[in-house]
């Protein structure tokens, strides 16, 4: 259970960074600061993903710093596209995209972004894991696993919640395809009918969703403005439908 407590919050800590990073990364390119994690919570598990899996392969060459360079390039930039490709297929959508970029592959993979990688990967073999490491080491054991039980809970929850709202959001998206490739939904306010019909009953997705990928948000901007004004009309008429019943009950009493 130790050993478990040790790789499990060490995930942690370097999801929590690599949250950090982009957080700094995003906050400089659009001048403000917006949570872009999959999760609700402060942490980017492909971050942490992506250190373990440097550490643990990499650790051994670690006599070369310009292997581990090399070698951080080409694992860092793999997990990155099969990691696009996935949530492309199984959420319709894509979570990032470097097509302006120079040099990228399927918008998926840039060079800039691999060369950044690579150094990332040095400071996490030469930096990074020897700081937390013997950070860990010196907490009681007591405290470890009980910090991995707690923040494992909660990750695990965070997670299925996250998930849910991926698989809405890819819901919404499909539900606009289809409905653009209608010829109905041509005639102007015909397909604000449709969509509202379709979104009767749905669950409304939650604003950081969009805030989070803004690529996203930008390719579907206009469907999406109108979905939230639909929701927030549903949410009226449901309100108002609540508020009659509670006081038909009032009266009944």
């Amino acid at each position: 259970m130790l050993q478990f407590s040790l790789f499990f919050l060490k995930f942690i800590l370097f999801s929590m960074i690599g949250y950090i990073v982009e957080m700094v990364e995003c906050a400089i390119d659009e001048g403000r600061w917006n949570n872009r994690g999959f999760l609700c919570g402060p942490i980017l598990p492909i971050f942490g993903i992506g250190s373990m899996a440097l550490i643990y392969l990499l650790e051994p060459f670690s006599y070369n710093p310009i292997l581990i360079f090399v070698l951080g390039v080409l694992l860092t930039t793999t997990l990155e596209y099969f990691g696009g490709w996935f949530i492309e297929k199984t959420f319709k959508n894509k979570w990032w995209d470097y097509s302006k970029e120079r040099f990228n592959l399927q918008g998926r993979i840039c060079l800039k972004n691999s060369l950044l990688f690579g150094v990332g990967t040095l400071l996490i073999i030469y930096v990074a894991n020897p700081y937390i490491s013997n950070f860990l080491i010196e907490i009681k054991d007591s405290v470890l696993i009980t910090l991995t039980i707690i923040i494992g809970i909660i990750f695990l929850l965070d997670t299925i919640y996250s998930s849910v709202v991926a698989y809405r959001l890819r819901n919404h998206i499909i539900i606009v395809e289809d409905l653009k490739n209608q010829k109905l939904s041509k005639i102007p306010g015909m397909f604000e009918k449709m969509l509202t019909k379709e979104l009767i009953g749905k669950k409304a997705l939650p604003k950081r969703v969009m805030k989070a990928f803004p690529s996203l948000f930008k390719k579907y901007q206009k469907e999406f403005e109108l979905i939230h004004r639909i929701e927030e009309k549903l949410n009226f008429m449901k309100k108002k439908q609540h508020d009659k019943r509670k006081k038909l009950k009032k009266r009944i009493k």
